[in-house]
């Protein structure tokens, strides 16, 4: 990766649409942005790759320790629902925010707080005496999380616009690792400092509070970085497209297609990463093995999130590997339900795989929409809507847990949840836009 300073990074508008129905780009040279120099750049870098580090860690590592954290807690099974349902709350109530943050303070300066939050929040979480303190810190760090994981992006796209692929890569291996890396060395690491489910879980400050260092360099670049952001205050270009403005996107297939399968494919991500340790130690296994299988599930999703996208990007219609996806999550499930103990490393392994509907749900929210506007409302609309659909299964698995006091059904409402998920791939992956649907309407 080259270390060259940036010389200017160009805002790019879209022009109508070209002969082939895809809107041209023009580039403005008029508004030239931040110009980092060598030191600069390796600090973003550096920023960008811990901040990645940190937005999973205070979900998986307590997955790994929910019975001890349920025991310390005297936490019923509903409660333990709430908890493993309160990050896509966290995610959709604040990833609103974020926006209205960057523009107003910067993007580098959101990000600098929304580390100290996580920071904050872990710190305080394992200490706060009670379920409601523990829940409001968990609250804490995951708005920490759920703000600078929308703005992430935004600075790759400010900083480094010549190497947008490279960088989003280098930040989604990183967020991989860090997921699959508190699955398996939090149990492990709090056997080594004392057995406490306090100390193990509060140790993750530490990593965090590293975060909160590189990110301080950048918050007097406020001016330059919320110059990347769209405002309410800016008009358009006359040239910019505006069918998007009109589309109705409550009233289309396609968009609910694509909300449902991000929102159920999310309840299947937060339910693993919450209740899977648990599930394999009702099997007999133990904490250790159980946080590694969970590690294992979550790091097939470093090189997949690589190669899904780019094969769905070449087919038209994107349905069978929406199937795939769900068939192997399903055999992962039919394997949990009869023989947890026996094949716990296969059904692992094709729950990972299952669980990388997350990159695919973002190829296709791409790729169903013909302008650059249309993505933009597509995928707040999808995500917003997904983050809040898929707030309710967590809860569920908790509240069946606590009346049935063991993991069979559990299990089978997990496994439910996947069929409707790929009805509504299926929909989401038709070889169709948004705007080919309101023409049609109109």
């Amino acid at each position: 990766m080259s270390n060259e300073p940036q010389t200017q990074i160009q805002q790019i508008r879209l022009s109508p649409p070209g002969p082939s129905g895809s809107p041209a780009l023009t580039k403005s040279l008029d508004s030239p942005g931040p110009r980092p120099g060598v030191w600069l750049t390796r600090l973003l870098v550096v920023g960008l790759v811990l901040a990645a580090l940190n937005l999973r860690p205070a979900i998986t590592s307590l997955g790994a320790l929910l019975e001890e954290v349920r025991d310390g807690l005297h936490m019923s099974g509903s409660v333990a629902g709430v908890l493993t349902s309160v990050p896509p709350f966290c995610f959709a109530l604040f990833g609103f925010a974020a926006p209205r943050l960057a523009r107003r303070f910067g993007p580098g300066a959101v990000i600098c707080a929304g580390m100290v939050a996580i920071t904050a929040g872990l710190l305080i979480r394992p200490f706060a005496g009670g379920t409601a303190g523990f829940l409001a810190a968990s609250a804490l760090a995951l708005m920490g999380i759920a703000v600078s994981n929308v703005l992430m992006p935004v600075i790759v796209k400010q900083y480094f616009p010549d190497r947008v692929g490279t960088m989003t890569g280098l930040y989604s291996m990183a967020l991989a690792l860090g997921t699959a890396g508190a699955a398996a060395v939090t149990v492990p690491m709090t056997e080594a400092l004392g057995g406490s489910w306090r100390t193990g879980l509060g140790v993750w400050a530490v990593l965090a509070a590293l975060a909160v260092v590189p990110w301080l360099g950048l918050v007097r670049d406020r001016s330059a970085a919320s110059s990347a952001l769209p405002s309410p205050s800016r008009e358009a270009p006359v040239s910019a497209p505006a069918p998007a403005s009109g589309l109705r996107l409550g009233r289309s297939r396609t968009a609910w297609g694509l909300a449902c399968f991000f929102g159920l494919q999310a309840t299947g991500a937060y339910i693993t990463m919450g209740w899977m340790p648990q599930i394999f130690r009702d099997a007999g296994i133990s904490a250790g093995t159980a946080g590694l299988l969970l590690a294992v599930t979550m790091v097939m999703g470093v090189p997949l999130a690589f190669v899904i996208p780019r094969t769905a990007a070449r087919m038209k219609n994107q349905g069978p590997i929406v199937i795939a996806l769900g068939l192997c999550g399903l055999s992962a499930y039919a394997g949990l339900y009869f023989a947890p103990a026996e094949g716990a490393w296969v059904w692992a392994v094709l729950l990972g795989i299952s669980n990388c509907s997350f990159p695919l749900a973002l190829t296709m929210i791409g790729m169903r929409s013909r302008t650059g506007a249309g993505v933009v409302r597509l995928s707040a609309f999808a995500q917003s809507t997904g983050y809040l659909i898929s707030i309710p299964g967590p809860l569920l698995v908790g509240v069946l847990y606590q009346h049935t006091g063991g993991p069979g059904l559990p299990i089978a409402l997990m496994a439910t949840f996947l069929l409707p998920q790929m009805v509504a791939g299926v929909v989401a992956g038709r070889d169709r836009t948004i705007e080919d649907e309101a023409r049609m309407r109109d």
